[in-house]
């Protein structure tokens, strides 16, 4: 019964917070659903990318995964400016990589993963897609690689390894790296543990993979994946690249290409013409009302008009 009538209160009390025309009390009703739809929305963004209480999205800083002749606006790739949401990874078998994928991520095969390069949290996160699974054995002081997909069985890493499709071009523990078939310097690297060869899509400059191309060492680990991208938000991107050069003394604001620019202007032009556009048909909407209002009806005859009626009817006595 106690419960009944603090539930009563508690339901008459909110009723009339939320009828109030008090304007302390509005400014504070408005604030409380703002705050309401926010934490909506990032309840929504958590339970679908499982990072609970996390970034769930991170913006693009640059262009390594930028792809060739985009269209007008970039939308459909990964593109300096762009969010993308963080779904989190628990095993390797949430990444697919490029070798073993059937569907398209962002213009080309495969997932797209966001991780910490070399496990060092204090670094820039890299954002590249995830081209195949290493298996790394180690056996006495020999080691062995295997990546099923491409029929490398237990290779030995003093052997050249070519996959140029993941960025992987003539590469051995004692061979030199080679670039379209030029001999570039020598390179001595063995992966020390099993992981996925990354790649950026940028064809220009991300043709090798980021373990031959000094962005990650060795192998990415999953524990070193922060999560997959998944969705697209173009453009949204640039006002946080923006603070970020101007507080965090970054250089990233250069890499967001005009046309995406001019797409964020035109986006933030219409999201806030929506509420003026709807405040102003309320409010001529409002003025129009009263003068309604005061308008005589046609079955009502105006003050004037029934006086003279009546008049006229003692008159006529």
């Amino acid at each position: 019964m106690n419960f009944m009538k603090f539930y009563k209160q508690i339901k008459h009390l909110f009723i009339r917070f939320w009828r109030s025309d008090n304007s302390k009390v509005s400014l504070l009703r408005d604030v409380f659903v703002a705050f309401l739809f926010v934490f909506i929305i990032l309840i929504a963004l958590w339970t679908y990318t499982g990072q609970w209480f996390a970034a769930p999205m991170v913006a693009i800083e640059s262009g390594s995964m930028e792809h060739p002749n985009p269209p007008y606006g970039r939308i459909g790739t990964i593109d300096a400016g762009d969010m993308v949401l963080l779904v989190k990874v628990n095993n390797k078998r949430d990444v697919i990589p490029y070798s073993t994928s059937d569907y398209y991520n962002y213009g080309k095969k495969g997932d797209v993963v966001v991780y910490h390069p070399d496990g060092d949290v204090d670094e820039d996160q890299i954002i590249h897609r995830a081209m195949c699974w290493i298996e790394v054995e180690i056996e006495n002081s020999n080691t062995f690689y295997t990546i099923e997909e491409y029929g490398i069985i237990r290779q030995n890493a003093s052997e050249p390894l070519y996959i140029p499709e993941c960025g992987i071009w003539n590469w051995a523990g004692n061979s030199s790296v080679v670039f379209d078939g030029k001999p570039g310097q020598n390179h001595y690297q063995k992966f020390t543990h099993s992981g996925f060869i990354t790649k950026g899509d940028n064809p220009v400059s991300n043709r090798a993979c980021d373990q031959l191309g000094g962005i990650c060492d060795q192998l990415v680990k999953v524990e070193w994946i922060s999560g997959k991208a998944s969705g697209e938000l173009p453009w949204i991107g640039t006002i946080n690249l923006f603070f970020n050069d101007v507080f965090g003394g970054k250089d990233t604001l250069k890499n967001v290409h005009g046309d995406s620019i001019q797409c964020l202007v035109i986006l933030i032009v219409i999201l806030v013409s929506i509420p003026i556009g709807l405040d102003l048909y309320g409010y001529f909407k409002n003025k129009k009302e009263p003068i309604e209002n005061n308008k005589p009806s046609s079955e009502e005859k105006p003050l004037e008009k029934k006086l003279d009626d009546e008049l006229f009817e003692k008159f006529k006595k």
